[in-house]
C-alpha cells in the first residue's frame, strides 16, 4: 500500500494542529465536562438523608441515584455515535446545556418525583459529557501523549466519583442539600464558554450506523427490572400484577434486544462476544462490582449519620477508608499485572475481600468504634479495587482488535448497569426493613413524634434514651442490607474461578498501570479509535530510545532523522491537506520559514523531495523511502502488538486504515525531537 496515496474520502480525520498552550485549555475544558458527570453520581449520598426529609418520599430514595445511572447509561452508547455523526463540539456542548438544565430543575425541586425527574435529564447530560470528553481527547491530543491524558481523565473520573459524598455533605451541612446541583451551574458554563473557544471542530470521516431499536429496548427493559424490583415488597406485593407485569415485559424487551442485536448492522452490545468467556465472566463481574461500590457508597452515608449522628460532611469523610482502599488496591494490582502478566488471581482475591468486607460491615452498630468500622470499610474497597481493576484489561486482552472499543464499551456498560440495580436493590432492602424496625423502635419510645426518625437532625435532638431504640432500627436495617448483598459477592467470587489466564499483550500490560484504566470511564466504541489508544500506551511504555528512532534503524533505510522528519512533513501534508507548504510547516511549528529551509534544500539534494518556492512535494525516491519506514512502522506494531491476529482481515484492515492516520501524527510530532538535534 503506496503511503503517499493522494488524498481520498477514505483518508481518516486526523487532529488539527494546536499549540501547547490550547492543547492544555482544551485538556481543561474536557476534565471539567468529566469532572461534573462523575461527580453527580454520587454527590447526592450524603445529602439522600437531608433531602428525603425535606421532600418526603423516602421509598424512592433509591431512585435519585438510579434515575441518573440508567439515564447516563443508555446516553453514553446514543451521544457517542452523535459525535462521530454531527461533530464533538457540537455534542459536548448540548450535553452541557442539557446537564444544566438537569441540575437547575434538580436544585428547584419540589417533590422527589420531579428530583427524579431533573436527575434523569442530568444523567443524559452526564452520559453525553463523559463519553463525548474521552474521544475529544482522541480529537486534539497527540499521540505520543494520548495515553497520558486519557490515562489522567480516567483517574479524574474515578477520583470525582468515590470522593463525591463528602463535597455532598459538605454542601448539605454549610448551605443547602440545593446546592449539591446549584454547583454546577456556573461550572457549566464557563466549561461551555471555554469549549466554544478553544475546542476544534473535528467530524468523523465515516457515516456511523445507530442502533435505535437495541438502545431503546435495552433502556426499557433495563428500566422495567429495576422498578420492579424497587416496588416489590414495598409499592406492591410480590406477587401482584404490577410487579409481574413489570417482570414479564422486561424479560420480553430484553429478548427482543438480544433479537435485535443478533440482526443489526452495527449492534450497541455485539451477541457474539459472549461466546468469548473471558467477555461473559468480566462482564459478570464487572455488574457485580458496580452493584457493590454504588449501592454501599450510597446507604453508608445514611448508617453514618443516623447511626453514628455525625454530620453529612463527616459521614463523607468517614467513608473515605473505603475510597482509600480501593484507590490503593487498584493501583498496587495494576502494577502488579504489568509486571508478572498474570491478572486471574485479582477478581479472585478482590471478590473473597468484597465478600468479607460486606459481612463485617453488616455487624456494625451502636457499639461499633469509629476505628473498627474504618477497618470494614477499608476492607471493603480492598476487595473493590483488586476485583474492579483487572477486568477491562482482561477483556482488551482477549478481544480481536477490530473489537476492542464495543468490548471495552460492553464491560463498561455492565458496571453500569450493576451500578444502577445495586442502588435500587440496596433501596429495596433498606425500605422493607426499615418500616417494621422503625415501627417497633416508636412503640419502644412514647412520646417520640414520628417526623423526629425522618431526620438525622431530628433525632440528634432527642433524648439518649428516645433516640436509642431508632438508631438501633436504622443499624439492623443498613446491616440487613449489607448482610444480604453478601451472596452478591459470593457469586462474583465463584464466577471469578472461571476467568481464563491469558497471556498478557503489551497494550494491555501498557495500560495496566493506569488507574483511569480501573475505573473504565464511558468511552467511545469506535474501534479505530481503541486501537490507537492501545498503541499510544504501548509506545508510551516501550523501552530504550524514542519510538520513531527504532523504527528508523530498523528500516535499514539512509536517511537521517532530519531527513525523515521533513519527509513526514511533505508526505502528511499532501495526504490530508492535498499540498505541502514550507510557510505551513513553519507556522505549525512557530519557527520562522528560514530556519526550516536547510533541512528540506538537504532533502532535496538527496533527491528526496522537490522544493518549487513555497512548494514542497516527493520525488519516487522519497516515496519508497516513506514505503521503507512505513513497513518498519508495521513490523514494529506487529511485535509489540504481540497477539494481533494477521490472519483475521477485519484486523489487518483496521491496522492498515489506522496505520495512515498514526505514522502521520508521529512524524508530525516529531518537533521535539528534531529540535534536540538541531533542525
Amino acid at each position: 500500500m503506496a503511503t503517499a496515496a493522494a488524498p481520498t474520502a477514505e483518508v481518516p480525520v486526523t487532529p488539527p494542529e494546536l499549540s501547547r498552550r490550547r492543547i492544555n485549555l482544551v485538556f481543561v475544558t474536557i476534565v471539567l465536562g468529566m469532572l461534573l458527570a462523575a461527580l453527580d453520581q454520587t454527590i447526592v449520598s450524603t445529602a439522600l438523608p437531608t433531602i428525603v426529609a425535606d421532600l418526603g418520599g423516602g421509598g424512592h430514595m433509591a431512585w435519585v441515584v438510579t434515575a441518573y445511572l440508567l439515564a447516563e447509561t443508555v446516553s453514553t452508547v446514543l451521544v457517542g455515535k452523535f459525535g462521530d455523526l454531527f461533530g464533538r463540539k457540537v455534542i459536548f456542548q448540548l450535553s452541557a446545556v442539557v446537564f444544566v438544565g438537569g441540575s437547575v430543575f434538580a436544585g428547584a425541586a419540589g417533590s422527589m418525583l420531579m428530583l427524579i425527574a431533573a436527575r434523569a435529564l442530568q444523567g443524559i447530560g452526564g452520559g453525553g459529557l463523559m463519553v463525548t470528553a474521552m474521544a475529544l481527547i482522541a480529537d486534539v491530543i497527540p499521540l505520543r501523549e494520548r495515553g497520558k491524558y486519557q490515562g489522567a481523565l480516567g483517574a479524574v473520573f474515578g477520583v470525582t466519583t468515590v470522593v463525591g459524598p463528602t463535597l455532598g455533605g459538605i454542601f448539605t451541612d454549610h448551605a443547602t442539600w440545593r446546592w449539591c446541583f446549584y454547583v454546577n451551574v456556573p461550572v457549566a458554563i464557563v466549561m461551555v464558554v471555554m469549549a466554544a473557544r478553544t475546542i476544534p471542530v473535528v467530524r468523523s470521516a465515516v457515516r456511523p450506523v445507530i442502533d435505535y431499536a437495541g438502545i431503546a429496548l435495552v433502556a426499557l427493559g433495563a428500566s422495567g427490572l429495576v422498578l420492579g424490583l424497587e416496588w416489590g415488597g414495598n409499592e406492591y406485593a410480590w406477587d401482584s400484577a404490577v410487579i409481574i407485569g413489570l417482570f414479564a415485559g422486561s424479560i420480553a424487551l430484553l429478548a427482543a434486544f438480544v433479537a435485535v442485536e443478533l440482526r443489526a448492522e452495527e449492534p450497541m452490545l455485539p451477541m457474539h462476544l459472549f461466546a468469548n468467556p473471558v467477555f461473559t465472566i468480566c462482564s459478570v463481574l464487572s455488574f457485580i462490582v458496580g452493584f457493590a461500590m454504588l449501592g454501599a457508597l450510597t446507604y453508608l452515608p445514611t448508617y453514618l449519620q443516623y447511626v453514628d449522628g455525625v454530620s453529612a460532611t463527616m459521614s463523607g469523610v468517614r467513608a473515605l477508608p473505603m475510597v482509600a482502599g480501593l484507590l490503593g488496591a487498584s493501583m498496587l494490582s495494576g502494577v502488579a499485572v504489568s509486571r508478572t502478566g498474570r491478572y486471574r488471581v485479582f477478581p479472585i482475591a478482590g471478590m473473597a475481600v468484597m465478600a468479607l468486607g460486606l459481612f463485617l460491615m453488616s455487624t456494625m452498630g451502636v457499639s461499633t468504634g469509629p476505628w473498627l468500622e474504618s477497618l470494614y470499610m477499608f476492607v471493603l474497597g480492598i476487595g473493590i479495587g483488586l476485583a474492579m481493576q483487572v477486568l477491562t484489561i482482561a477483556v482488551q486482552n482477549t478481544v480481536p482488535y477490530h473489537e476492542l472499543g464495543t468490548a471495552t464499551s460492553g464491560v463498561t456498560f455492565f458496571r453500569t448497569l450493576g451500578s444502577a440495580f445495586g442502588t435500587a436493590i440496596f433501596g429495596t432492602l433498606y425500605v422493607k426493613q426499615l418500616r417494621p424496625n422503625l415501627e417497633e423502635a416508636l412503640a419502644r419510645s412514647p412520646g417520640v413524634p414520628p417526623a423526629a426518625v425522618q431526620s438525622p437532625q431530628d433525632l440528634a435532638g432527642l433524648t439518649p434514651e428516645q433516640a436509642r431504640p431508632i438508631v438501633d432500627a436504622y443499624a439492623e436495617t443498613i446491616d440487613y442490607v449489607f448482610f444480604w448483598v453478601v451472596p452478591v459477592a459470593l457469586v462474583g467470587f465463584v464466577a471469578a474461578w472461571f476467568l481464563k489466564q491469558v497471556p498478557l499483550r503489551d497494550s494491555a500490560r501498557a495500560g495496566a498501570q493506569d488507574m483511569g484504566e480501573a475505573f473504565s470511564a464511558p468511552d467511545s466504541a469506535e474501534a479505530q479509535r481503541q486501537l490507537e489508544r492501545a498503541v499510544a500506551g504501548v509506545m508510551r511504555k516501550a523501552a530504550g530510545p524514542p519510538v520513531s528512532r527504532q523504527v528508523l534503524a530498523a528500516s535499514g533505510s539512509s536517511l537521517g532523522p532530519a531527513e525523515a522528519w521533513t519527509l513526514g512533513q511533505i508526505h502528511w501534508r499532501l495526504r490530508v491537506r492535498g499540498e505541502a507548504r514550507l510557510s505551513s510547516v513553519a507556522t505549525a511549528h512557530r519557527m520562522p520559514p528560514e530556519a526550516l529551509e536547510p533541512a528540506f534544500a538537504r532533502t532535496a539534494a538527496a533527491g528526496l523531495a522537490r522544493v518549487d518556492g513555497d512548494r514542497l512535494t516527493l520525488t519516487p525516491a522519497g516515496e519508497a523511502e516513506l514505503e521503507r519506514l512505513g513497513t518498519a512502522w508495521r513490523t514494529w506494531l506487529a511485535d509489540h502488538l504481540n497477539d494481533w491476529d494477521i490472519t483475521d482481515a477485519e484486523d489487518r484492515a483496521l491496522l492498515d486504515r489506522a496505520l495512515d492516520t498514526m505514522a502521520a501524527r508521529l512524524l508530525e510530532e516529531d518537533e521535539k525531537e528534531q529540535e534536540r538535534i538541531g533542525v
